[in-house]
């Protein structure tokens, strides 16, 4: 009988397995730190940056911590709210999570340095009256204990997996420390009162317009008898809607800074774009259904470029919009800091919105998919349709809120969407279900239906609490790092 060989290498064997799980562990434990890492050198050259900018003879610290915590709030801006903006997307499968982040980055940054200045002024100079404060110092530490609060609270939303609105926590902090700078006449309440009632109209305008867009397709083209004919004859409609109203805001923000722009010069500008996006979408969209079943599952291959080209206008508008929250408070402490007043005026240096603009994009890939998942598939179940009247919605609202220099809440209007959505799906589904158990005689019991719902109730509590929430607890942590700041450099 033959001896079985010997292996000379066991204890080595042993040794480099142990070295291997080692190096394996090593791994697991780094590998969640990669991002942060990242983010860490982020705000370290954005610091190192504003020093350059500032140059040496005007180079301020207070200007170099301020330009540090805007990177900070710009990241966590992307990591947060631009899941909005492309969840509906991911979630119907129309878009991978890796096509997501390219696109979302590109508009995210194109928006924000196109079409951001309006609202910066707004969160910069309008909510808080800078005449009130006492001096520039107090006016500056304000600003600084506004975007640091919300920077940290909107961080902690999001390892929470909430939501939360990155307007409302900015808002919420220049509130706070205004009123203990300088009492409650230092905030500017009408404007505020405007801005807090587009928080509450901004949701239901979504969820609205976003239910009467699936109304339409469902009854227009779904519903139909020949599905295809209708989707040739509709969905070309759709885009040009969309590439209208793009076009329109796009006409005001942009070319404004070029040339004198009226409302009814843009409104024609876009009305001619949505015409020609119609003509070329109608060969486009029959193509594309040529050799498709005439059945609901084929009308989802038509919606998915529409889809993709409506998730990418929203990140355009968000980036638009949201761009203030990282970098207006930003924008007034360089602009008290340089002129030495905190005049009412404030200059936008364009440095200023390259950082809000690179911060957002870069924490939307860096921390982004997490919430990308959890709104684009665990609030309610969608299809291209459905997510193509989110994102359209969405879109337009913003646009629209944008357009009136309000910083409305991005988060608001897409979850608001969103839930529109759900919330007709239900309905609809709900009267269908009567309807056939009338014809049939079997009415469909009270249990049954509500075992049906569409919207998941616990997310509703859920981000309706965080929401709520959101406001006083950053405009309280705002005080608190005001009275520190106060008391330090006194």
């Amino acid at each position: 009988m033959a001896k079985r060989p010997v292996n000379q290498w066991k204890t080595l064997d042993k040794d480099l397995g142990r070295i291997g799980r080692l190096e394996d562990a090593t791994q697991f434990v780094a590998r969640p730190l990669v991002a942060p890492g990242i983010a860490l050198a982020f705000i370290v050259l954005v610091a190192v940056g504003a020093m350059l900018f500032m140059g040496r003879e005007s180079v301020s610290i207070v200007v170099v911590a301020a330009a540090a915590i805007g990177a900070y709030m710009a990241l966590n801006i992307g990591a947060n709210d631009v899941a909005n903006n492309m969840g509906p997307a991911v979630g119907a499968e129309a878009l991978t999570m890796g096509g997501a982040l390219i696109i979302a980055a590109i508009c995210e940054t194109s928006g924000a340095l196109l079409a951001g200045g309006d609202v910066v002024r707004t969160i910069s100079s309008d909510i808080v009256a800078p005449g009130t404060m006492a001096d520039s110092t107090h006016f500056i530490w304000a600003m600084m204990a506004a975007l640091l609060a919300a920077a940290l609270w909107l961080n902690l939303a999001t390892m929470l997996g909430a939501p939360v609105s990155t307007t409302h926590s900015i808002v919420g902090g220049v509130v706070g420390a205004g009123v203990v700078a300088a009492g409650f006449s230092a905030v500017n309440w009408p404007k505020l009162g405007e801005i807090a009632a587009s928080w509450v109209i901004s949701p239901v305008m979504g969820g609205v317009i976003a239910a009467l867009f699936l109304a339409f397709i469902k009854a227009r083209i779904m519903y139909q008898d020949d599905k295809l004919a209708a989707a040739r004859k509709w969905v070309p409609v759709l885009v040009g809607i969309m590439a209208g109203v793009f076009a329109t805001y796009l006409a005001t923000k942009g070319l404004k800074k070029i040339f004198p722009m009226t409302l009814g010069t843009a409104a024609l500008i876009g009305l001619a774009i949505g015409i020609l996006s119609w003509a070329l979408s109608v060969p486009l969209i029959r193509h594309q259904s040529e050799g498709l079943e005439n059945r609901k599952k084929s009308l989802k291959k038509l919606f998915a470029l529409p889809l993709v080209l409506s998730a990418g206008l929203l990140s355009f508008a968000h980036g638009a919009n949201d761009v203030a929250n990282a970098v207006g408070p930003l924008a007034a402490i360089v602009h008290a800091v340089a002129a030495g007043d905190i005049g009412s005026s404030v200059t936008i240096p364009i440095w200023v919105m390259v950082v809000g603009a690179l911060g957002i994009s870069m924490g939307l890939v860096l921390f982004g998919p997490k919430l990308i998942r959890l709104v684009g598939s665990e609030i309610t179940k969608l299809n291209p349709m459905r997510a193509y009247c989110v994102a359209l919605s969405a879109a337009v609202t913003v646009i629209l809120a944008s357009w009136q220099g309000l910083p409305v809440s991005s988060t608001h209007i897409a979850v608001g969407a969103i839930f529109g959505v759900g919330f007709y799906r239900e309905w609809h589904s709900e009267r269908r279900a009567r309807a056939l158990g009338l014809s049939k005689g079997k009415p469909v019991p009270a249990e049954e239906r509500s075992r049906r719902k569409l919207v998941r109730r616990s997310h509703f509590l859920t981000v309706a609490a965080a929401w709520v929430v959101t406001v006083p607890a950053s405009a309280m942590l705002s005080a608190v790092i005001y009275l520190l700041l106060n008391t330090l450099t006194d």
